[in-house]
């Protein structure tokens, strides 16, 4: 017997035969894609269509071969074709609802590709007409809400999130998104939490579920007021909160494992060797090649989740097993296509490893711990647009939880103490450090590490200064903390302030090609005002006097820094030129710094000379310090312990705006390829009753 082939939606013999044969399914279509009722011949026309397997491709590439006046020619069709998906959404055959769900997605995204290049019709009444557009859309949100509540097919519940998400990604500004004014007046917010709070509907479908809410957060949400954010501001269901936790943390453990695994590859492999060859100057170039796509999406979600609920703070602390090392299921997983992560949620397995008994040889973590391990992996390379995103969305994301009380509470507790491996970019002047001798610290000092090493790393033509303010204002809101609660933080301050020393270095050389771009005086200022929080404050949240000690004596160490740096503001402050009052200000702020340089340079030239020493130890110079502190006068400065809060529509609304652009075409990108398989829906249901 000759093999069938079937291709495009067309059904022909491998033999001979020169005339193809259509699907049923693909002959319905063409009766829809006329102008006469396909239901006059066949009154069962409808019932028959939604028992037939839906032929995507066929479908949308019939839509999109028409123009807007030949698909304006058959409206009655295509709305009478909408209308009886949506009444299938209520049948009892799963069948009927599986195509019913794949019949909409074609059709929504098949009417709104028409809709980029012809404007000449509405898409809401392309799709259901306008008499009938509130009731039929309030039947769709209705029924697809019962159907994620419902305790039925998890397979379903999965095509209705598809339906959803390809609801609000059919345009890349989802604010223009008119269809989508239906979904926030017929909600699906506490669908999306019952979702959150249940296991096993968390495991197969939190990620699209958080995903889905983060996207419908975002519409038009600086231009009317949004339920899905009114809403998300007051959840304090501790189950729910927790089960949105461990979503994005799992979906940022995958991303750091991934990072890892090709870390090890090629430590291994074949740039090991070269290495070894060339010598270490090589790493840098080697390493730039590990890339593992971002995931823009979750980490929205996490931002939105911070920004808008108080209650989620407490998540960020909730201990659970480090899912990298968990030990996943060994039942059989099915096989899809690889596809970058950012666009599909972590596999099942990796999904379900949280839900394990601890183990206690199995390190503890939170999700503040993934995330900051996240955070500094993307932030090592800015250079690529997705990561300067996912890098500035990171650091916002941190000043939400700097200037959050509780969040600083439990970030500064003695008692919580974690190891947190953060990965630091390879550079030719440092060793790697040994994962096994990191001690176990507050969080806050993971916080204040990953600040270090971005200013370290960062320091490049391509200066990320937008990355670098907010990156010195989170330090900045934590000393603010710390001053306020008197919080002695024992961490490794010199490591700070040798960092902020080199940056303002770094600035002072590069001030003609830094200049053209940007206002470095900003920068310089947040910096010196950083000293002028330790020096004024530092006794009172430095772990030990000697601590205060050595902040004055790194001052007179680098005072050649300081000191051209004064230099350079007074050269340019003098100047009636566009930086006059920008570099003033950095002049004013410095009088603290230059009084602590020429107060103790002459009593330590002194010491050296009387006690014949061409150069003095530390200890000496702490000697010099110590006994000096008495003839030293200050300036009080104002204001150093206050900070401006952060805002998000008057200052980031037009990046989130691009944003959440971006995820809306990777996500809708994503459900084109591979999402929307029927295979394993209809093998679910493969008998009908």
């Amino acid at each position: 017997m000759a093999q069938t082939e079937k291709k495009g939606g067309l059904l022909r013999k491998s033999s001979a035969s020169k005339k193809p044969l259509k699907e049923k399914v693909v002959l319905m279509y063409d009766e829809i894609f006329t102008t006469e009722d396909p239901s006059k011949c066949n009154p069962r026309f409808w019932e028959e269509l939604f028992l037939m397997k839906v032929n995507l491709e066929y479908l949308e590439g019939k839509l999109e071969a028409l123009d807007g006046e030949e698909l304006m020619k058959i409206k009655d069709n295509i709305n009478c074709l909408f209308q009886h998906c949506i009444q299938a959404l209520g049948e009892e055959h799963p069948i009927r609802v599986v195509n019913a769900l794949q019949t909409l997605c074609a059709l929504i995204r098949g009417v709104h590709q028409k809709n980029k290049s012809t404007s000449g019709f509405d898409i809401i009444n392309m799709l259901v007409g306008f008499d009938k557009a509130e009731l039929c859309m309030k039947n769709l949100m209705e029924s697809l809400d019962s159907l994620l509540c419902a305790e039925g097919s998890e397979s379903l519940k999965s095509l209705c999130l598809k339906l959803l998400l390809c609801l609000v990604t059919v345009t890349d500004n989802i604010s223009q998104n008119t269809i989508l004014e239906y979904v926030m007046i017929n909600s699906i917010f506490e669908a999306i939490l019952q979702i959150l709070s249940s296991p096993l509907s968390r495991r197969e479908h939190g990620y699209d579920a958080v995903v889905l809410l983060a996207l419908l957060v975002n519409y038009r949400k600086y231009e009317s007021v949004n339920p899905y954010i009114v809403k998300l501001s007051i959840v304090d269901d501790e189950a729910t909160l927790n089960g949105m936790g461990l979503v994005i943390a799992q979906a940022l453990s995958e991303y750091n494992r991934q990072y890892k695994d090709k870390e090890e590859e090629h430590q291994t492999g074949f740039f090991s060797a070269l290495t070894n060859m060339v010598g270490s100057m090589f790493i840098a170039d080697a390493d730039e090649k590990i890339s593992v796509q971002t995931n823009e999406a979750i980490l929205l979600a996490l931002y939105e989740a911070v920004h808008l609920n108080r209650n989620f703070i407490t998540v960020l602390a909730q201990s659970h097993p480090e899912m990298g090392l968990m030990t996943a299921p060994t039942s059989p997983v099915p096989t899809t296509p690889v596809t970058p992560l950012g666009t599909t949620p972590p596999s099942s397995d990796v999904i379900s490893s949280v839900e394990l008994p601890l183990d206690a040889d199995v390190q503890t973590s939170n999700l503040l711990i993934t995330f900051l391990k996240y955070s500094s992996i993307v932030m090592q390379d800015t250079k690529d647009e997705h990561r300067l995103h996912s890098g500035k969305l990171c650091l916002i994301i941190l000043t939400c939880i700097a200037e959050d009380q509780y969040a600083n509470a439990f970030l500064h507790d003695d008692n919580m103490n974690f190891r947190v491996n953060l990965h630091r970019m390879p550079m030719r002047h440092r060793k790697k450090a040994a994962d096994k001798n990191l001690p176990c610290r507050p969080l806050v000092c993971a916080v204040l590490d990953l600040m270090v090493e971005f200013i370290v790393t960062h320091m490049m033509k391509e200066f990320p200064m937008d990355l670098y303010v907010r990156c010195i204002q989170i330090v900045h809101k934590l000393l603010c903390y710390q001053k306020k609660c008197r919080v002695r933080l024992h961490y490794t301050w010199r490591e700070l302030w040798s960092a902020l020393i080199n940056l303002l270095k770094f600035l002072m050389s590069n001030e003609t090609v830094l200049l053209a771009k940007h206002n470095i005086f900003t920068l310089a200022l947040m910096v010196v005002n950083l000293f002028n929080m330790f020096i004024t404050y530092g006794d009172t949240f430095l772990p030990t006097p000697s601590s205060y000690d050595e902040l004055y004596y790194e001052i007179i160490r680098m005072h050649q820094n300081f000191d051209n740096l004064y230099s350079m503001v007074l050269r340019l402050s003098t100047n009636a030129g566009q930086w006059k009052e920008p570099a003033s200000k950095v002049t004013h702020a410095l009088v603290n710094i230059r009084a602590i340089i020429n107060h103790f340079n002459p009593k330590i030239e002194s010491y050296a000379a009387v006690n014949h020493i061409s150069q003095l130890s530390e200890d000496q110079v702490l000697e010099v310090v110590r006994s000096n502190y008495d003839t030293l006068t200050l300036k009080l400065q104002d204001g150093l312990d206050q900070y401006e809060r952060y805002s998000e529509q008057h200052k980031e609304a037009a990046f989130f705006k691009e944003l959440v652009r971006s995820i809306s075409i990777n996500v809708r990108k994503n459900l084109a390829f591979n999402t929307l398989s029927q295979e394993l829906l209809l093998k679910e249901f493969s008998t009908i009753s």
